[in-house]
Order: C-alpha cells, then sequence, then structure tokens
C-alpha cells in the first residue's frame, strides 16, 4: 500500500470517525482571528511574533485544507485510497510550494531553495530520527523500496546540480533538471496511485458514511477549503517577508533562517502525523509519510519554482557545499541500513539526530567561523 495512500485513510478515519465539536470551533476560530491580527496589527508587530503567527497560520491551515480537500475529493466519488495518493499528497506539499514560490517569485532564491531542501533534511534529521528513536520497527523492504530510492535519486540529482553550478558548469536549477526530478515526480503519482487501485480492488477500500453528507459537514467544509487555502497563502507571505526582516536585522543569510526557522515550521504537519503515529505505535506510517513528503519537496517544489523565475535558480556556494550534501548524506543514513536490515533502529535514528545537529551547526556559526575557533 502507498504511504500517502495510508495517510488519506489516516486524515478520512479520524475526520469521520466522530469529530470533537471543540476542534471544528478551533478550526473556525483560530484562522480568522490570526488573519484578522494579521491584517489589523501586523505591520505594528515585531518580526519575530509575525513570523510565529505565520508558522501557526501554514500549519493549522493546511491541515485544515487536506481535510476539506480530502472531503471534497471523497463526495465525488473518488475512492479514499486514491484520494490519498493524489490530493493528500499534494495538499501537504501546499505549505513549502507556497513559502518557496513566494520567494522565488521576490527573486529570494536562496530562500526558495533553503525552505524546500531545508524541510527534507529536518524530516529526515529531526523528526523521522525522533520517530525511530521512539518506536523501532521491523519492515517489509518491497514496501519502502522504490519510495526510499526514488527520494535518493532526487537528492543525488539536486546534488550534482549544485557541484556543477559551483564549478560554473551550469547556471543553476534550469529546465533539464527540472525535468529530471518531475519524471521521478511523476514515477512516485503513478506508484502511489497503481498501490491505491490495487488497495481498492483487493477490498480494502472504507466508503463515507450519511453523517459525512450532512448540510453542516458540507458547509463546515466547504468553510475550511477557503479558510485553510487562505491560511496557507498569507502564512507563507508572512514567512518569506518576516523571515527576510528577521535575517537583516540579525545580520545572517536569508539561506540561514529558511533551512532552520522556516523549514522547521514548514515541517510542523509531519512532526504532528508522527508525533501521532508514535502515539498510536504506528512508526511505518509516520515514517512513510515522511519518505513521500520528502519526494514531492524536491521534485515538485524546485520545478514549480524554476518556471516561476522564468531562468535557472542560481545556487549559492553555501548550499552546493553544506545543503544539498547535508540532505543526501542524512538520507543515506536514512534509507540504506533500512534497505539491507529490513529495520529501523535506535542507533540508527541517532546518528541521523546527530548529523541533524552537525548540520545546524555548521549551518548556524559557518564553516568559516567554526573553524576559525579550532
Amino acid at each position: 500500500m502507498a504511504f500517502l495512500s495510508c495517510m488519506g485513510l489516516f486524515y478520512a478515519k479520524e475526520r469521520y470517525e466522530g469529530v470533537k465539536k471543540s476542534e471544528i470551533l478551533l478550526d473556525f476560530c483560530m484562522i480568522p482571528a490570526l488573519l484578522i491580527v494579521n491584517f489589523c496589527v501586523g505591520g505594528t508587530l515585531p518580526a519575530a511574533l509575525m513570523l510565529a503567527v505565520g508558522i501557526v497560520l501554514i500549519v493549522k491551515g493546511g491541515d485544515v485544507f487536506v481535510d476539506a480537500a480530502t472531503w471534497i475529493a471523497e463526495v465525488s466519488g473518488i475512492p479514499k485510497l486514491i484520494v490519498g495518493a493524489t490530493v493528500v499528497s499534494l495538499a501537504t506539499t501546499l505549505p513549502e510550494m507556497l513559502v518557496s514560490a513566494m520567494a522565488a517569485h521576490e527573486g529570494k532564491v536562496d530562500m526558495a531553495i533553503g525552505n524546500a531542501i531545508g524541510s527534507v533534511t529536518a524530516n529526515l534529521g529531526l523528526i523521522m530520527a525522533i520517530g525511530i528513536i521512539c518506536i523501532p520497527a521491523i519492515i517489509k523492504r518491497k514496501d519502502y523500496a522504490l519510495k526510499s530510492l526514488l527520494m535518493l535519486g532526487a537528492a543525488i540529482v539536486i546534488v550534482v546540480v549544485g557541484s556543477f553550478a559551483k564549478a560554473g558548469k551550469i547556471d543553476g536549477i534550469g529546465t533539464v533538471t527540472s525535468i529530471l526530478l518531475i519524471v521521478i515526480f511523476v514515477i512516485a503519482m503513478v506508484d502511489n496511485i497503481r498501490a491505491a487501485v490495487k488497495a481498492v480492488r483487493g477490498g480494502k477500500e472504507e466508503k463515507l458514511g450519511p453523517e459525512a453528507k450532512t448540510k453542516a459537514v458540507i458547509f463546515s467544509n466547504i468553510l475550511k477549503f477557503i479558510l485553510g487555502a487562505l491560511a496557507i497563502v498569507f502564512g507563507a507571505d508572512l514567512l518569506v517577508d518576516k523571515g527576510s526582516i528577521i535575517a537583516a536585522s540579525l545580520g545572517i543569510s536569508e539561506r540561514v533562517i529558511s533551512v532552520t526557522i522556516i523549514a522547521i515550521g514548514t515541517s510542523l504537519p509531519e512532526l504532528v502525523t508522527t508525533i501521532t503515529a508514535v502515539i498510536k505505535k504506528q512508526s511505518s506510517l509516520g515514517v512513510g509519510n515522511i519518505i513521500g513528503a520528502n519526494i514531492m519537496d524536491l521534485t515538485f517544489i524546485m520545478p514549480v519554482c524554476n518556471l516561476i523565475s522564468g531562468k535557472p535558480l542560481p545556487v549559492s556556494e553555501s548550499v552546493a557545499m553544506i545543503d544539498f550534501p547535508a540532505c543526501l548524506v542524512i538520507g543515506l543514513v536514512a534509507v540504506i541500513p533500512m534497505l539491507i536490515t529490513k529495520k529501523f533502529t535506535r542507533a540508527q535514528g541517532g546518528v541521523m539526530l546527530l548529523l541533524y545537529a552537525i548540520y545546524m551547526v555548521l549551518t548556524v556559526l559557518g564553516v568559516d567561523k567554526l573553524a576559525s575557533m579550532f
């Protein structure tokens, strides 16, 4: 079964098997309240506070948007597993995509690339590592092999392109790179749909009950769809604008802000899913979601940014030397031992977390500054 198809079932089951009224009230109150704060007094509040507001908007908005998009797709007659393989997988990538797309549109290329790559690295070295440490798992290699190799393949493409760009052989992430990444993206989506169709034919599909189509549910989901979309858009805008202001005030690059605060902020949905999976003792669900999300981040966001920019995305030396290799190295540690031993171990999670900590130190302090300290 495709990992993101599992996510589709997970979202749907949680949504339709008894949603608490307090949760619905929170959805309908929090997002409008934060949007009002942004419009009315956002310009007078500290950038750090508004950055936090942006993170909350994009995380909560993403959650609400996925719920509503999933419901809309399902009531239209699309099987749940197909929804999980397509709608959910794309919708969960929307926060990172909008942040990077807006940054690319404003010419902030380091932020656009840094957010996409930083999210992948945070998903692996922080979130997936925590999940593995909490619940080691024995897995079936065939369930993870293709997705894992596609993720590593995309990371290798990015690293090679970064090396060529640093050497001056190419201008950056251009049309050829985007086509290669899109090919990987299509393969992943086809595999998701194929696995979902197989599951549906195997009788694993669950039907929506009549309670999912009442007037109250219809109204609430349409409203959620609108509020979620607005929250993601304005949250992404806040992250880009306030992130740039904070970077300038601290005298650091936009890249540092994007691969740390912004990347971790946009990865919070994966953290929530992983925590939920740990609580439910379903570690494979959390890991599968992360691998699927990383494929989307690596193969979908970059081509979109390249298209918006209208020219190759230049790759800075720091991105080529630190961010791209860190993503690949942590990805290798996450995937290769698992494919060989057919299990995730606490030691593996510990190494991933350590590598991520080293990456954060190198990013914040800088290689040159760190070298001068010794």
